[in-house]
Formats: C-alpha cells, structure tokens, sequence
C-alpha cells in the first residue's frame, strides 16, 4: 500500500511534521489489521525510500499449516532461519487483506491521533502567552460566542466573556485577554479569550501606559460594568508623578487607545486617597457629595436632589461601581429633606 500521497496531503493540509505523521499512520493501519485478525500479532513499517507500508505477523512454525495467517511450515522458516525449528515464532510479511470497516477504523484512529498532536502542539504554544493579551481577527459569530483566529489556530470568545453592544465582524482585528489554555478542549474550545474582565482592563492599561507597565504608577483598585462603565483607581510610586494625569495623557493620547478598544465604554480615573471619606467621594463622581458618613462597612452619603441621578447613574451602575470600588455598601441621604440621616435610597433598592 503506497501512502506517500496521503502522508503529503496530510503534512500540508496539517502543517505537521512527516515523521510524526509517519508513525500516525502506521498505527492506524496497525488497528485496521488488529480488527481484522484479532488472534495475530502486527508490526507495520513505513519504508520512506519506496513509499509503501509493509505489514509484519508473527506466526507460529508448525509442520502441517492449518491456518496461513497465524502458522508458517517449517520449511518455509527455515528458509528464512534455518536455526528455526517446530514450536517457535517468526516475523514474516503479511499478505492478508483488510476491508472498507478495517479502513473506516484506521482513519478513525488516524484522526484521533493528529487531534492529539494538534492539541498538544496548541497547548505549548499558548500555554505560556496565558493571562497576557493576544492579537487576532474575527473568524466566524456563533450563536454562543466569536471564534478568533490566533496565529492560525481558532480561539473562543464566549458571549459571557464579550463586551455588551460590540459587533461581530468577520475579518476585524481583535484583542482579548487569553484567559484559559486546556490541555484538552473543552467542548470544541481550547484557548478561551475574554474582553468583559477587570484583568482585561488591567492588561490593557499596562501595554498603553508605559508607567503602569513599570509599577511607576500601581493600579490599585478596579470595578467594571463592561460596555458601560468602569472606575479605575490609580496610585504614583513616585511624588513627581501625577497618576491620574500620566494616564489619561496630554490630550487624552493615552487613554483614548483604551476607550476605543472597548467601544466607547467611559473609564473614571481616581487617584488613591488614603482618607476612605475622600476615595468614596471621588468613587461616585460625577455627582457632587456634601457629606460622608462611614460606618463599618456602610458609607451614608448626603448630596443635593439634583446630584442623585449622577450619583446613581444609568441603571444604578455608577454607585453599584462605587460601592464595589471601596468595598462599602452606599446608602444615599438626601441633604434638603433628610434631616435625621435616614437614607433615601441604597444599593438593595437599585437590586430590587
């Protein structure tokens, strides 16, 4: 059997290599003779100089053959051994033949296996790139989710792990945080991306502000509603670094590239105070606050009628956000009307 032809389609269709691909498919005809002739034992070779597959059995040495696939008479063995004698066993040529169910079972086999290497080659390619952000383009929109191609190997973006609104685009370039590398797929997945995640937001940070890349300027607290929103606070380790203003940019240059990657989705920039009266103000900027009152972990705050949709913000996420940037349960008090402190409105109302 001549299998120079399919080893080369195989080696460019797959990009693998031909020794690897060799042996492959040696053992898928290997499984195709075991199926056949379950009582024989096989050796299968690739003969590289001629192309073709020579196919092994080990038969016993009798003197009278009652069964050519598993038996060889002794004057043919020693023939090939003349110190083989009755009783013993010899590796002989095959000449038996398979069917199309033995062929089905070799390419099932062959197949198996080439998705095994497959993985294993993906697995150490991107094992090390995970947690770090990847460049790709925008292959096929699914039901479930965006496959992305990465250096010619398909990754997924699941829905739940996308920026809300975002179109999907064949063809687009896209960047994402390579969140999970299996060792096997799950499902039909591999490499899995994110673009919703505070990490994303992080990384993103870092390769477009060289200061956050040098931990000059630390991120020190980030919430994010994605497509919407996020608040990012920022601390300088250094006094003549404005961090707020080293991130946003002269002209907005730096935080721009940000906001355009996430499609317009608002970044708050809050410089880190380490008066928590004073980061819960700032958290829920916008909005004006008069007054803030910290009581374990729930913060009251009194603001002016006219300051509550700001503070609140579209569909509650600017004070959700605030509330999950500084860890404290925000109750708002309105100053005109509340003259006992009782709060108004918190953030069980808005769950509500």
């Amino acid at each position: 059997m001549n299998l120079s032809e399919v080893i080369n389609d195989l080696v460019e269709e797959r990009g693998l290599a031909r020794e690897v691909l060799n042996e492959i498919v040696c053992e898928g005809m290997l499984g195709a003779y075991q199926k056949k002739y379950p009582e024989t034992a096989f050796k299968v070779y690739f003969d590289k100089s001629t192309g073709d597959m020579e196919v092994h059995a080990e038969k016993e040495i009798v003197a009278s053959v009652e069964n050519d696939d598993e038996q060889i008479s002794s004057r043919k063995a020693k023939a090939i051994d003349s110190k083989l004698s009755v009783g013993d066993t010899v590796w002989v040529p095959f000449d038996g033949k398979i069917g199309r169910v033995e062929i089905l079972k070799a390419k099932q086999i062959i197949a198996q296996m080439i998705r095994g290497v497959e993985t294993k080659e993906v697995y150490d390619a991107f094992k090390n790139q995970e947690g770090t952000v990847v460049v790709g383009s925008v292959h096929k929109c699914e039901r479930s989710g965006t496959l992305v191609t990465l250096q010619d190997v398909l990754a997924f973006l699941p829905n739940s792990l996308s920026v809300p609104g975002e179109r999907c685009v064949p063809g687009y370039p896209i960047r994402a945080l390579l969140k999970e590398v299996h060792a096997e797929p799950k499902g039909d997945n591999q490499l899995i991306l994110d673009r919703a995640s505070v990490d994303f937001l992080k990384k993103l940070f870092e390769l477009e502000i060289p200061e956050v890349f040098e931990k000059l300027v630390e991120i020190r607290s980030v919430a994010r509603a994605p497509g919407y929103k996020s608040k990012v606070v920022v601390y300088s380790n250094d006094p003549n670094i404005d961090p707020v203003g080293t991130c946003v940019g002269v002209g907005g240059g730096r935080i721009k590239p940000i906001l355009k990657e996430l499609g317009g989705e608002k970044i708050d920039i809050i410089s880190w105070n380490n008066s928590q009266d004073a980061l819960v103000r700032d958290s829920l900027k916008p909005a004006e606050v008069n007054r803030v009152e910290i009581d374990g972990d729930v913060a009251k705050i009194w603001l002016d009628e006219d300051q509550r949709s700001l503070a609140i913000g579209k569909m509650g996420q600017n004070i959700r956000l605030a509330s999950q940037l500084t860890g404290l349960t925000i109750e708002l008090v309105d100053s005109a009307s509340s003259k006992d402190g009782v709060p108004d409105i918190d953030l069980a109302d808005l769950e509500d």
